[in-house]
């Protein structure tokens, strides 16, 4: 598969993987109190922590998944260690589930697919980096649609949690291409696992954890 038609894909809200069940954390936070007006400042946080982080494992995976498949796990256990929220880790593992799904299915013999099944519940940025590796994406094509992904799951989720004209989502996302193109070439710049952000965003880990335990709840984070 040609490498810009895989990035569409993977940033399609169709795609087969299991994103209708993450809010990219809106739900708890508007649980929390956090007030829709200030809806495209958490995402521009998100942008600047959990997305770079993500971002940034995706393509190292992608790396290893292309040139030393053996690598993968490596990278895997280094974003579990920037990980620490477990109801995060579920989320991320139940959405890297669906991409190994797909992967297994489309690109049974590549090798950074047939690496990624020897982990057990993948998170999504490995799974995102192997299938990337499959499709014949850049490293830039794989760190944008990483990013534009998470944006597009909170302003998915927000029309189902906040009254507002989805236009204004637009909006949002198109105000914040500066900052995304400045934060690919971060994540571009990174060259080892050691290199791997380990930026936290402690309000979004606690807010999961206390939603992890309400009963009602549209998301599962």
């Amino acid at each position: 598969m040609a490498g810009t038609l895989g990035a569409l894909l993977l940033t399609d809200g169709r795609l087969p993987s299991g994103g209708y069940a993450y809010s990219g954390g809106l739900e708890p936070a508007l649980g929390a109190g956090l007030a829709p007006a200030d809806i495209p400042a958490y995402i521009r946080a998100r942008a600047r922590t959990v997305a770079l982080v993500e971002a940034s494992a995706a393509v190292l995976a992608q790396r290893s998944a292309l040139d030393a498949p053996d690598r993968l796990a490596r990278v895997h256990e280094a974003l579990l260690a920037r990980t620490p929220s477990e109801p995060l880790r579920e989320i991320s593992g139940f959405l890297g589930r669906g991409l190994l799904r797909m992967a297994r299915r489309l690109w049974p013999d590549h090798p950074g697919v047939i690496a990624l099944r020897g982990i057990d519940t993948p998170l999504r940025p490995i799974a995102l980096g192997a299938v990337a590796a499959a499709m014949g994406m850049s490293a830039e094509a794989l760190a944008r649609a990483s990013f534009y992904d998470d944006i597009q799951t909170v302003t998915s989720a927000t029309l189902k949690l906040a009254p507002i004209d989805p236009v204004d989502t637009v909006g949002w996302l198109i105000d914040l291409e500066p900052l995304i193109e400045a934060l690919i070439a971060q994540v571009l710049a990174i060259d080892t696992v050691t290199d791997l952000p380990a930026l936290t965003a402690p309000s979004a880990e606690q807010w999961s954890l206390d939603h992890a335990g309400k009963t009602r709840r549209i998301f599962r984070a």
